[in-house]
């Protein structure tokens, strides 16, 4: 009895230059990619706000109403090397009754990635408009407390925290 065999072909061996070759080709191809989405704009954009959108956030968060100076004090350190956790409070004067209180404290930072920090939303209940927090503080730069009063008047405080080398990658 003979039985038929398939002749064995040995697929070519791969050199190294074979491997170098494929490897030069992606990373021609992915930079080539690269260099595409780039020119096309569709990179992911890493950059910071800036304080034109702290502005525009704040517009945002109180309806557009144009903010006013005073009752509102915010209390930051002047300078610290603590920058991933800045103690801060805000105080705002106000009786806190039916006929005069405040709905919202809103805190922006104008250099931080995402320039609205906090929002804190109060009522009559509270007693007092006061609170009390720690942020985290990209740079040196000022920081903004927006008070939102029941009847849609804003006020503003704000207060510069410099930020001293070592300050956890953030100086």
């Amino acid at each position: 009895m003979i039985l038929a065999t398939k002749a064995k072909t040995k697929a070519p061996e791969r050199t190294q230059g074979d491997a170098a070759m494929a490897r030069r080709r992606f990373i021609t191809s992915a930079g080539r990619g690269f260099v595409l989405f780039a020119a096309l704009g569709l990179l992911p954009r890493t950059g910071w706000a800036a304080p034109k959108d702290a502005k525009k956030k704040l517009a945002e968060l109180t309806g557009g109403a144009k903010a006013q100076k005073g009752r509102v004090t915010l209390r930051i350190p002047a300078v610290t090397d603590q920058a991933s956790f800045v103690p801060i409070s805000v105080r705002v004067d106000s009786p806190m009754t039916e006929a005069d209180n405040v709905k919202d404290i809103h805190v922006l930072a104008e250099r931080n990635t995402v320039p609205d920090v906090a929002s804190f939303h109060l009522g009559p209940a509270n007693g007092k408009a006061e609170i009390s927090t720690r942020i985290r503080v990209r740079e040196s730069q000022i920081v903004l407390a927006a008070a939102v009063m029941n009847d849609g008047t804003v006020f503003l405080g704000r207060a510069r925290c410099r930020i001293v080398g070592g300050a956890g990658g953030c100086g």
